[in-house]
C-alpha cells in the first residue's frame, strides 16, 4: 500500500508540474523553447531530470523513475492525440507561425508579439542570403522559432530556362480549410467568401468541408486541395 501510495503521489507530481512548465513555456516565448514543439521540449527536460535523479541518486528506488517515466510517456502521447483532434487546445498550448514581413514591409506588432528585436529579423534575413527587405514577399516566425521566407518571383535568382521562357508564379497560397474546418480571418483577407469557397469545392466534386484535410488559395484564385483520403 506504501508503494501504491507513493507512485499515486508521483503520478499527481507529473500531472501538475508539466502544466505548469508548459505554462511557463508559453509565457517566456519561442526563443526560449528551441526547435522542438514547445511541450516535446518540456518532457525531454523533465525525462532529463528523471533520469539524472535516478543516476546520481542511488537511494531512488528504480520503481519509482520507470514509474515516472511512463506516466510521462503518456502524458506526452495523450497531449499529441488532442492537438491533432483539437484544433482550439493547439492553439492554447503550441505556438502559431507569425508573419513578420509582408511585401517587403516590416509588420511591426507581430514582430512585438514574438518577443524578437528588429536586429534578429534581420540576421534570420542574412542568413537566407536576403539583404534587401524588397525581395522579401512574405516572412513568418515559425513555432520553432525560425523564420521562413518566401520571395518575390522577380527577385529570385535568373536560370537558363529563364532566358527563353517567362517566369510565371501563382504566388502565395492561403490556407483557407485546415482539418475540416474553414479558415474565416483568411477567405476575410483575400476578400472572398464562403460561399465563393464551397462554388469551388462544388467544382471539384467536394460537397463538404469536413472531407478536406487542406485547402489553399493562390494569388490567382486557383484552389488546392487535399482530402483525408489522400495517400
Amino acid at each position: 500500500m506504501e508503494i501504491a501510495a507513493d507512485l499515486l503521489k508521483i503520478l499527481g507530481r507529473v500531472l501538475t508540474i508539466l502544466p505548469l512548465m508548459l505554462l511557463v513555456a508559453l509565457f517566456m516565448g519561442r526563443r526560449a523553447v528551441g526547435e522542438l514543439p514547445v511541450f516535446d521540449f518540456l518532457i525531454v527536460l523533465t525525462l532529463g531530470s528523471v533520469v539524472g535523479a535516478d543516476i546520481a541518486e542511488p537511494e531512488v528506488n528504480h520503481i519509482y523513475i520507470a514509474f515516472a517515466i511512463i506516466a510521462i510517456g503518456v502524458l506526452q502521447k495523450l497531449f499529441s492525440e488532442l492537438t491533432i483532434r483539437n484544433q482550439q487546445f493547439k492553439k492554447l498550448t503550441t505556438f502559431e507561425p507569425v508573419i513578420v514581413i509582408k511585401d517587403g514591409v516590416f509588420i511591426v506588432k507581430n514582430i512585438k508579439k514574438v518577443k524578437y528585436s528588429l536586429e534578429n529579423i534581420l540576421e534570420f534575413l542574412r542568413e537566407e542570403g536576403i539583404f534587401n527587405i524588397n525581395e522579401v514577399g512574405l516572412a513568418l516566425i515559425e513555432a520553432n522559432g525560425r523564420l521562413s521566407v518566401y520571395k518575390k518571383p522577380e527577385t529570385a535568382p535568373v536560370s537558363p530556362q529563364d532566358l527563353e521562357i517567362a517566369k510565371t508564379s501563382s504566388g502565395i497560397a492561403h490556407p483557407v480549410i485546415v482539418e475540416g474546418k474553414i479558415v474565416q480571418h483568411t477567405l476575410n483577407g483575400l476578400g472572398l467568401t464562403e460561399d465563393w469557397l464551397s462554388v469551388q469545392l462544388k467544382s471539384q466534386g467536394i460537397n463538404n468541408t469536413t472531407t478536406v484535410f487542406f485547402a489553399a488559395v493562390d494569388d490567382n484564385r486557383q484552389v488546392q486541395i487535399s482530402l483525408y483520403g489522400n495517400g
